[in-house]
């Protein structure tokens, strides 16, 4: 009897007790949100457009995640990030006057100081700085001494913005601590490659320079800014084959000082997304049924 138990209870170790084997469970792996990055071009005055590309943007419920502006594109998108919609942004573009962001001097290594610009900015957003805005925010400029990209994504909003906005020639570096800036157009007018550096999966990118028309310049500031202009739609090409979509406001037949034509700048910013409406809204579908947004 009591080898009868010992051979039951030993049967019931080695059946009841064996485990099955299951293959290992796939284990899925989180899906990565996508972030689409606004770039914002140089142009001086034609930047306006890009206020009219917002505008189309937020109408039709376009996120974006990230603004990276070089020169007039900091401008803009400076404000933007903050919190401006875009109704906000024409309003302060319209009612804006030369005196309240250029401040002439005796030429030096320029016409234009800048301290008014970065004064402008600081005021209009309280001071907050960019690590602060609501928007991820970057402002491009130019490392006069190396000629190295610098992107500024921290630290006081107004001095990067006239940093990335100051054309050499037309307004005097900026000397942040040891070293000295001028705009981010020198190397980077369209700034496409640093937004996929700072993890943009999208680019949407705006270029008001390469629509060159301009009428004749008249004095020495235009021909520096126009000169710069062309420039700067030269060094844009390679940058715009890596955006995901570019909008290209007819904005030629504006001077880069005009700001008589602000009006005209933003209809033409919003026309240009307008066109481009289609080819962003199939990506923003594309990467919903991904469930990346």
């Amino acid at each position: 009897m009591k080898r009868l138990i010992i051979i039951i209870f030993s049967l019931i170790l080695t059946f009841g007790c064996s485990t099955k084997t299951f293959p290992p469970e796939s284990v899925k792996t989180p899906i990565k949100p996508a972030k689409i990055a606004l770039v914002l071009g140089a142009g001086a005055s034609k930047g306006f457009a890009h206020i009219g590309v917002i505008k189309i943007l937020e109408n039709n419920k376009i996120p974006v995640h990230m603004i990276v502006g070089t020169s007039a594109g900091s401008f803009v998108g400076s404000f933007y990030a903050y919190g401006f919609n875009a109704y906000q942004l024409q309003k302060i573009a319209l009612e804006i006057k030369k005196s309240d962001i250029v401040d002439l001097i005796f030429p030096d290594n320029g016409f234009i100081q800048g301290l008014k610009l970065e004064s402008f900015v600081n005021k209009m957003l309280n001071n907050t700085v960019i690590e602060k805005l609501k928007i991820p925010f970057y402002a491009v400029a130019t490392d006069i001494q190396t000629g190295e990209e610098i992107v500024f994504g921290r630290g006081n909003t107004g001095i990067a913005v006239r940093a990335s906005c100051s054309i050499p020639g037309v307004f005097t570096p900026v000397k942040i601590g040891n070293k000295f800036y001028v705009d981010g157009g020198v190397v980077s007018p369209v700034a496409v490659d640093a937004a996929k550096r700072l993890g943009a999966d999208v680019v949407i990118a705006v270029d008001i320079s390469s629509d060159n028309q301009s009428p004749p310049p008249q004095t020495t500031v235009e021909t520096l800014l126009q000169s710069v202009n062309i420039m700067y739609s030269k060094l844009a090409i390679s940058q715009l084959a890596k955006a995901d979509v570019v909008i290209k406001p007819k904005v030629g037949h504006i001077a880069s000082y005009d700001f008589d034509k602000r009006h005209e700048a933003i209809f033409e910013g919003e026309r240009a997304a307008l066109e481009a409406l289609p080819k962003i809204n199939d990506i923003i579908s594309k990467l919903k049924n991904e469930g990346r947004l």
